[in-house]
C-alpha cells in the first residue's frame, strides 16, 4: 500500500522480464546474512523501491517490490505473465495506534518487551490498483488518490487523520492474498493466506506460503506462528487436513503445534489425530438389523470405489479429497472419474484373477439385473447380497466397479447411477446404443451417473458433519468410542495455535563459516517496579579476532535497536568473565560456547516502562479449571468475586435453564450470569489465520 506524498508511475507490462519471479524470490538456497534487525533493512534497500522524502506518515513507511508470476513474453507474443506487489510496511510501534501485539499476547510470547519496528508483508487481494492507491471521501464519497489533500467534488479538507485511518484499515483488510508481521526481534506472525479459494486469480494458497516461506528464511526471521482458523470447501481444514495428513495445512511448511487453547498439549494434540484418524469404519457399516443408512452407502460406495481397501477414517477422507482434487483438475468433459478408472482398468493386467473369474461373476449378475422387471434400478448392497456365494468380496466388489457400461450377451447394456437421494450406487439394464464393434464404452449416456465435483463435495461435507464434526457425530456403538471421537475432534478444533522455528543460526553458519555467532542473553542491573525484564537472546554476529568490548559494544546496539525499553541499554561486563581484560578474544576465550550473558542497565529515567511487556501494562491472572495459566485467545471473563480470569466454557453452568447462562468460578464459588460477547469482562478470542 502506497502512503507516500506522491504516486508512483504506472508499471508498463513491457518491463516485466526484469521483475523478480514471484515464483522463485527469494531462490530457496538463499540463507540469511546476519539477524533479522540487520537483514531486512538490507534486503528493502537492495530489492524495494523507496518511499520518497515527503512522506505522509512518517511512522508507516511503505517499500514495494514488483513481481511477475511466471515468465514473460516481451517481444511478439500475445500475453505477459500477471503482475503482484509486495508492499512491506514498516511500521514506528511508538507512534503506533495499537503498540501492543495481540499475537504475541495468545501464542505465549507476551512476556517480550515491545519491539522498535513492525515489518508488515502485505499482498493485497486482486484487483486493486496497482501503483496508485485511492480511497472515497468521507463526505460524499468520491474515489481520491491517497495524496489528495481536498476532494476536488465537495472540498471537504482531507486531513491526516483520515489518512491514518484509511492505512489502519489497510492493516487489518482480511482480503489480502498475504499478510505477515514481523517484530524487529524476527518474532513474527501469519495473519492472513488467501490462495484460489480466498478470491486469488493466479496465486494459489501453495505458491503464497511457499513465497513467504523462502522470504523468512532469507530475512533471517527467527519464529512465526500462525492461528489456524482456516476453511477448506467451508469445513474447518485444520481438522480435515489433520485426519488425513497427520498436521495442519501449514504442516507442510514445517509449522508445529505451538499452544493449544484450555491447556492442551502437544502429547494430547498427537493422541487426538491418532485416535480420530484411526477411527473403523466398520463401527459405522456395521450396525445389524438395522435399516441402512445414508452415512452406509456412501462408506460402501467409496469403499467399491478404492483400488485400494478402505479401512479407517484417514483412508476414507484421504481418497475422497483425492477425487475431489482430480475433479476440479479435470476439464468439463473430464469429469467422469469412475469412466476414466473402467478404462483403464485392463482386468488382464490389474486383477489378481483368471478372465473366466471375472466373466463368471459378471454373468450371475447379468442375470439379476435381467431378473428386475421394468425399468427399476437394483443397489449396489443388493446386487452384491444376491450373488455374494458366488466369489470372494474382493472379487464382487472389483466386478461391481467394472460392471457400468458392459455390454451383456443378451444385447443390452449395464447403467450405472449414484441415486441422487441416498447416494448409493444402483444398476440396471438399458437397451442403449450398441457400437459397431459390439464393445460398449462410457460415452456420454452414462456421464450423469459418475460422481462429479459438486456431488463429492455434497459427499465430503456429509461424512465430516457425520464423523468428525463434534457436534453432529451421529449416536453410534460402541459408546466408548464416540466419547473418545468427539473428545478427539474437540480437541483439533481447540488447538489453532502453530509455530515454525526458523533456527537462523543454522544458515549462518553456511553464509559467514569464519565469523562470531553468540545467542546474547541481557540481564538488568536494576530491577524495576514491575519486576526483571528478560527479552529473548539476541543473535550477535562478530569478526572472527572481535574482543569482549566489541561483543559489549555489540550487544548494546543490538538491545538498543530491537526493543523500546531499551532504547539507553549499554551492556557493562559480560556475566561469568567479570575479571577478564576487555581486550582478550572471544574465541579464545569462550572456545565452542555459543550462548552468553551481559549485565548491564538503561540509563536515566525515559519513562518507557510501558514498553516492559507485549502483553501490555494491566495486571490479570488467569487461572482456569481447565489448567490454563495465560490467556490463549479464548472467550474469558474475570469473576467478580477473587478477580481471576477463566474460559467462558469451562466456568458455564451444564445444562443452565437461565438466559443468559449462569457460571460458577471454581476457585472462589461466586456464581453470577454469563457476560454476553460484547460485555467489557470479555476477553474474545483474536481472529488470525488464513484461507489455504
Amino acid at each position: 500500500m502506497v502512503v507516500n506524498g506522491r504516486p508512483m508511475k504506472r508499471m508498463k507490462m513491457r518491463v516485466t522480464a526484469d521483475l523478480y519471479d514471484f515464483l522463485a524470490f527469494p531462490a530457496a538456497g538463499d540463507f540469511a546474512e546476519g539477524p533479522f534487525r540487520t537483514t531486512v533493512k538490507s534486503f528493502l534497500t537492495k530489492h524495494a523501491l523507496l518511499p520518497p522524502p515527503g512522506s505522509l506518515l512518517p511512522h508507516l513507511l511503505t517499500w514495494q517490490i514488483w513481481f511477475r508470476v511466471g515468465e514473460a513474453v516481451v517481444d511478439g507474443g500475445e500475453s505477459s505473465p500477471a503482475v503482484v506487489c509486495l508492499d512491506v510496511v514498516e511500521e514506528d510501534v511508538a507512534r503506533s495506534r495499537s503498540v501492543y501485539c495481540d499475537q504475541c499476547r495468545v501464542v505465549g510470547w507476551s512476556g517480550n518487551p515491545v519491539c522498535t519496528k513492525r515489518y508488515h508483508f502485505i499482498i493485497k487481494a486482486d484487483g486493486n490498483s496497482i501503483g496508485g492507491y485511492y480511497k472515497s471521501c468521507t463526505s460524499c464519497g468520491v474515489v481520491l488518490h491517497l495524496s489528495d489533500s481536498r476532494c476536488k467534488s465537495c472540498n471537504k479538507l482531507m486531513t491526516a487523520d483520515d489518512t491514518e485511518d484509511w492505512v489502519y484499515h489497510q492493516l487489518d483488510d482480511t482480503t489480502h492474498l498475504l499478510h505477515g508481521v514481523v517484530h524487529a526481534n524476527g518474532y513474527g506472525h501469519l495473519l492472513r493466506v488467501n490462495g484460489r479459494e480466498g478470491g486469488s486469480r493466479i496465486l494459489s494458497g501453495c505458491h503464497i506460503m511457499d513465497f513467504w516461506d523462502r522470504l523468512c528464511k532469507n530475512l533471517g526471521v527467527r519464529k512465526v506462528s500462525v492461528m489456524d482458523v482456516s476453511k477448506k470447501h467451508g469445513l474447518e481444514f485444520r481438522l480435515l487436513h489433520a485426519i488425513t495428513k497427520g498436521h495442519p495445512w501449514y504442516g507442510e511448511w514445517g509449522y508445529e503445534f505451538g499452544a493449544g487453547s484450555f491447556a492442551l498439549t502437544l502429547d494430547a494434540y498427537k493422541a487426538a489425530v491418532e485416535t480420530l484418524s484411526t477411527l473403523p469404519l466398520s463401527i459405522f457399516v456395521s450396525q445389524g438389523r438395522k435399516p441402512r443408512t445414508h452415512l452406509q452407502d456412501l462408506i460402501s460406495y467409496y469403499q467399491s470405489l478404492s483400488e485400494r481397501e478402505l479401512v479407517h477414517a484417514r483412508d476414507l477422507f484421504w481418497f475422497l479429497m483425492s477425487l475431489i482434487h482430480d475433479a476440479h483438475k479435470s476439464s468439463p468433459t473430464k469429469n467422469d472419474i469412475t469412466c476414466k478408472k473402467r478404462r483403464s482398468c485392463t482386468p488382464g493386467i490389474l486383477c489378481a484373477w483368471t478372465r473366466n473369474d471375472i466373466e463368471r461373476v459378471e454373468e450371475a449378475m447379468f442375470r439379476v439385473l435381467r431378473a428386475v422387471t421394468g425399468s427399476n434400478w437394483v443397489s449396489w448392497r443388493a446386487l452384491r447380497g444376491a450373488v455374494c456365494k458366488v466369489a470372494p468380496p474382493e472379487l464382487l466388489d472389483y466386478c461391481l466397479k467394472e460392471l457400468g457400461g458392459k455390454l451383456t450377451s443378451y444385447g443390452v447394456v449395464v447403467q450405472v447411477r449414484c441415486n441422487p437421494d441416498s447416494g448409493a450406487v444402483e444398476y440396471r439394464l438399458d437397451p442403449g446404443s450398441i457400437p459397431s464393434n459390439g464393445i460398449a464404452a462410457c460415452t456420454d449416456f452414462n456421464l450423469s451417473n459418475c460422481r462429479s465435483e459438486q456431488h463429492l463435495l455434497q459427499d465430503l461435507r456429509f461424512l465430516y458433519e457425520a464423523i468428525l464434526n463434534p457436534q453432529t457425530m451421529p449416536s453410534y456403538g460402541p459408546q466408548a468410542t464416540r466419547d473418545l471421537a468427539v473428545s478427539s475432534a474437540a480437541k483439533l478444533l481447540d488447538c489453532k495455535q502453530f509455530v515454525k522455528d526458523y533456527r537462523p543460526e543454522k544458515g549462518l553458519s553456511i553464509t559467514n563459516p569464519f565469523g562470531v555467532h553468540l545467542s546474547c542473553l541481557v540481564e538488568l542491573m536494576e530491577l524495576s517496579e514491575e519486576g526483571d525484564t528478560k527479552p529473548p537472546p539476541e543473535l550477535i554476529v562478530l569478526s572472527p579476532n572481535a574482543t569482549i568490548s566489541d561483543l559489549k559494544l555489540e550487544a548494546s546496539r543490538a538491545f538498543q535497536d530491537v526493543y523500546l525499553m531499551f532504547k539507553r541499554f549499554k551492556a557493562e561486563e559480560l556475566v561469568g568473565y567479570a575479571g577478564v581484560d576487555e581486550s582478550t578474544q572471544l574465541k579464545l576465550l569462550l572456545g565452542s560456547i555459543e550462548t552468553v550473558e551481559v549485565r548491564g542497565r538503561c540509563l536515566g529515567k525515559n519513562g518507557l516502562s510501558r514498553f516492559r511487556m507485549e502483553r501490555g501494562q494491566e495486571r490479570w491472572t488467569v487461572d482456569c479449571s481447565c489448567g490454563a495459566k495465560d490467556d490463549d485467545g479464548e472467550r474469558m471473563l474475570a469473576c467478580d468475586g477473587c478477580g481471576v480470569w477463566q474460559h467462558t466454557r469451562c466456568a458455564e453452568i451444564p445444562d443452565s435453564a437461565a438466559v443468559p447462562a449462569r457460571f460458577i468460578c471454581w476457585r472462589c464459588g461466586s456464581s453470577g450470569q454469563m457476560p454476553t460477547p460484547a460485555s467489557e469482562h470479555c476477553k474474545d478470542e483474536t481472529g488470525s489465520g488464513g484461507v489455504g
